[in-house]
């Protein structure tokens, strides 16, 4: 892979920028990718026809549980496991470059919400600080690292303790980020429910089960808002097979950074793309971040490109089923029947 295209994913700028990558990403992937590669036999698609993007055909992220997807000459830098319950096999990302992961993270963070420093960060997360290999948890922890203010930090169960503190950022004003998986937030909002300011953002992540009364979105958001007095909360949409993550201010209505999209597919055809209209053949098109979703939409099957999975997979067909909206901005509305309710991005 050339450095340029390294250095360039993070630079994407315009979807003609984007389509372009992604291709180069996908014929290198497709050649030193053993696991893609044999994927790619499989179906029969040949790598030297794919011209344009909406071509590229997505690998299921649940082979991550059965296989190591890692391109030929790249050994793991650090190697990330999905939550499981009993019986089941976790999802393994391993990934070569941890910086590129960082870069990532931090490039997206920055892009929705601003400078990590410029926030008190405050990570709400038990159920991934009790297991090791969490991509969740690194990633808080180098933010948490950059936020450079001396009360930012992770929580386990010292709910009284998290109280005191949102306390004192409301008094001083400083703008706050609490992060927290679902039933934790849920927790604290039941035993300290008090008044945020504006300055004060929290945002799900996800996580009920085996904890809660597993719920939808909106109904989560409403208790949240209720106890915490806030107009909105915000969730992160991400996953221990990708490398960068989708934000929503509200309503549950992800937006992904620059080098990352989403497609939707048949729910009947997995390797069928649609487009606005329910038919085959949808494109990859560019949208003005922050415009309003408008009343058209797709539904189906959440496939992901994320070009941070660079020595990996890119291309990804997810176990979610969502909406797509004109603008690129989606919703997560629940999971095929036969895929596992999971844990970091989803309630069903």
């Amino acid at each position: 892979m050339e450095a340029g295209v390294r250095q360039g994913i993070f630079r994407i700028k315009d979807m003609r920028t984007f389509r372009a990558i992604a291709l180069e990403v996908f014929h290198y992937q497709a050649e030193e990718n053993p696991v893609y590669r044999e994927f790619l036999q499989g179906i029969g698609a040949d790598p030297s026809k794919v011209s344009e993007p909406e071509q590229i055909p997505f690998l299921p992220v649940e082979l991550f549980r059965t296989h190591r997807v890692l391109c030929e000459g790249m050994g793991p830098g650090v190697i990330f496991e999905s939550s499981i319950t009993t019986g089941m096999e976790p999802s393994r990302h391993y990934v070569s470059e941890p910086e590129l992961y960082e870069e990532s993270f931090t490039c997206g963070f920055t892009g929705f919400y601003g400078a990590p420093e410029n926030y008190c960060i405050l990570a709400l997360l038990p159920s991934y600080l009790e297991r090791e290999g969490s991509s969740l948890v690194y990633m808080m922890d180098r933010l948490i690292g950059m936020s450079g203010h001396p009360e930012s930090g992770f929580y386990l169960d010292q709910l009284g303790e998290l109280s005191r503190m949102l306390g004192r950022r409301n008094r001083d004003g400083h703008p706050t980020l609490l992060l927290g998986v679902s039933f934790a937030l849920l927790d604290l909002a039941e035993q300290y429910p008090m008044e945020l300011g504006d300055h004060i953002i929290v945002m799900e992540t996800g996580g009920l089960k085996g904890r809660r009364r597993e719920m939808i979105r909106s109904e989560l958001h409403k208790l949240l808002c209720a106890a915490f007095g806030t107009r909105s909360i915000h969730s992160e949409y991400g996953m221990t097979e990708l490398l960068s993550q989708a934000y929503s201010n509200g309503a549950g209505l992800f937006r992904c950074p620059p080098w990352m999209r989403v497609l939707i597919r048949d729910t009947n055809d997995p390797l069928t793309i649609l487009n606005a209209g329910g038919a085959t053949g949808g494109r990859l098109e560019g949208y003005e971040p922050g415009a309003a979703p408008g009343t058209s939409h797709i539904a189906g099957g959440i496939n992901i490109i994320d070009l941070a999975n660079l020595y990996s997979c890119s291309f990804l067909a997810t176990g979610d089923l969502g909406v797509l909206y004109p603008d690129g901005s989606f919703e997560v509305r629940g999971r095929f029947d036969n895929a596992d309710i999971r844990g970091c991005n989803l309630m069903v």
